[in-house]
């Protein structure tokens, strides 16, 4: 099946206080109804929110909630409550009637059930939790995928741009972070993309050709492309600028290496580089606004994570906050892997 996911920046909605509860499950109940969910399932989303945001006030005193839609043949809502609490073991926190503040326990549990997907990333540095709805009557596919992808001040403007397309076993993966930041920035970045959903499934190489001819005239910007092909569990990768790239999954992480230029106005062309035996490993891209010294083998288990969780623990601990950020992660799947 075709698929074709357009970047959609995260709503972050910061919850310091009770009115900010409030706030939360108005701003994520509209987001539902705006995507067409009907009464029950908005409420579905309005409640998890609520017990979300209302459990970061009890127990991590402050955090966030962050909101994106999801784009696909049956629109959903995602929601991930973030903070820097002193977390707590799932095994526990997920049964109902279990509470370290003497309250009736029921906020884990009832997100457990009424979510279509739900996860849950806690150790000392504080918790990550994902809920994400569809609505009911629709078929549910989850993507194995996580974007967190924010500009800088909340601008409605955003510099990094992503996006996935999908045809048949072949997955290609763009992010562009146009140079600078801000209206200038975000019309480099949607000129490459313009590009990308025209030639998404062509030869990296080719590919970054197209999005150069189309950023000729902006600012132009860092490009990379990946393009994984799971009946041959290989992925190509091609990338001009500082986007960060890594394969994580076999006995060390592995680098994908861009080179310099800038896509737009003048690079060299280099040949698309090849990595075979992908499947099952995730692939992760990042701009320069996420530093580049992190590791996930210093979290425990965070690898067997859905990747929304990876995504948004990478930004809440390693975020410059001086620049547009995305953080991308996606699951190479396999054929076998969708049975």
């Amino acid at each position: 099946m075709d698929l074709n996911l357009a970047g959609s920046l995260t709503q972050v909605l910061p919850v310091e206080d009770d009115s900010h509860i409030g706030h939360a499950r108005r701003t994520a109940r509209k987001l539902a109804e705006d995507l067409g969910f009907d009464e029950v399932d908005a409420g579905r989303v309005s409640l998890v929110v609520t017990e979300l945001a209302t459990n970061i006030l009890k127990h991590a005193v402050h955090g966030e909630i962050h909101l994106r839609s999801l784009p696909d043949s049956s629109p959903g809502v995602e929601v991930i409550a973030v903070d820097r609490g002193p977390g707590f073991d799932p095994t526990h926190g997920l049964a109902d009637g279990f509470s370290t503040r003497g309250t009736q326990g029921i906020g884990l549990g009832a997100a457990l059930r009424q979510a279509q997907v739900f996860d849950v990333h806690s150790d000392s540095r504080g918790s990550v939790l994902l809920a994400r709805f569809y609505p009911r009557q629709a078929p549910v596919q989850d993507r194995r995928y996580g974007v967190s992808h924010h500009s800088l001040h909340n601008d409605p403007a955003c510099g990094d741009l992503w996006a996935i397309c999908a045809r048949d076993q072949t997955v290609s993966v763009l992010v562009i972070d146009g140079l600078g930041h801000g209206p200038v920035a975000e019309e480099a970045a949607l000129a490459g993309a313009d590009a990308f959903s025209r030639h998404a499934m062509e030869e990296p190489g080719s590919v970054l050709d197209a999005i150069h001819q189309q950023m000729r005239g902006t600012r132009g910007g860092a490009v990379a492309i990946a393009q994984y092909d799971g009946a041959q569990r290989r992925l190509q990768f091609n990338g001009i600028g500082n986007i960060g790239a890594l394969l994580i999954g076999g006995e060390k992480p592995r680098g994908l290496a861009s080179h310099p230029g800038i896509v737009g106005l003048q690079f060299r062309r280099v040949p698309t580089v090849a990595y075979p035996d992908c499947g099952g490993q995730l692939l992760i891209l990042y701009s320069d606004g996420l530093q580049s010294r992190w590791n996930l083998r210093d979290y425990a288990g965070l690898a067997f994570r859905h990747p929304a969780i990876i995504a948004t623990v990478l930004h809440r601990d390693y975020c410059r906050g001086k620049d547009d950020v995305t953080v991308l992660v996606i699951t190479l799947e396999t054929s076998d892997d969708r049975r």
